[in-house]
């Protein structure tokens, strides 16, 4: 499938990241799909690797309806739990957007991503060059930075206390993006960071 190169004069660049990651912002992200799903507005989703099952069934539950609302979701969709949630939004007709810890130009593509793509609806986007074609800790992190920039609105259903995703929710937390999680004991450690709490409601972000 054809690469295409979104420079940072192009009008397809989200303005998110020059706003949001300054000195860092990628002076060109490469991505495979339709470029215009990036002028919607989008949620990002992140999870910690290992998760309540409590927190799991919620989850399901929020993203199938999300599925049903035609809300953009964007994200690395890497631990356990953020790939069933794209499985489950895969059976969807939303837009999808797929941010690998990668460059994108010798990933194999999925027989699962080629149907959306041609349909207009799904688009992986990448901020590393060619020479980056193996994921690392290191540019998960960078992704999941780059991933959040762009999203309106973040939704951590579950961050482990002292864990990666719980400093990236406290990151973004300081630079003013609205970010929620589930009400629930479990994400105390979420909740004392001042977030909001996520009200499982198909029209929330309409």
């Amino acid at each position: 499938m054809n690469i295409k190169y979104i420079d940072f004069n192009d009008p397809h660049y989200p303005s998110a990241l020059k706003k949001h990651l300054a000195a860092d912002v990628p002076k060109t992200i490469n991505a495979i799909g339709n470029p215009d799903i990036l002028q919607n507005k989008t949620l990002a989703i992140f999870n910690s690797i290992k998760c309540p099952g409590k927190i799991i069934i919620k989850t399901y539950e929020y993203i199938r309806q999300l599925r049903e609302s035609n809300i953009t979701v964007i994200g690395g969709f890497h631990s356990p739990l953020e790939q069933e949630c794209l499985n489950i939004l895969l059976k969807g007709k939303q837009p999808v957007i797929l941010c690998p810890a990668r460059s994108i130009e010798t990933m194999r593509i999925k027989k699962e991503f080629k149907k959306p793509i041609d349909e207009g609806g799904f688009l992986i986007l990448s901020p590393f060059s060619f020479n980056h074609n193996r994921i690392s800790s290191g540019r998960a992190d960078k992704r999941n930075h780059f991933a959040a920039a762009i999203a309106d609105k973040i939704v951590i259903p579950y961050a482990a206390p002292g864990s990666k995703t719980e400093s990236l929710c406290n990151e973004w937390i300081k630079k003013g993006k609205t970010v929620f999680t589930f009400n629930s004991d479990y994400n105390k450690n979420l909740l004392d960071l001042g977030v909001g709490v996520e009200v499982i409601k198909k029209d929330r972000y309409d």
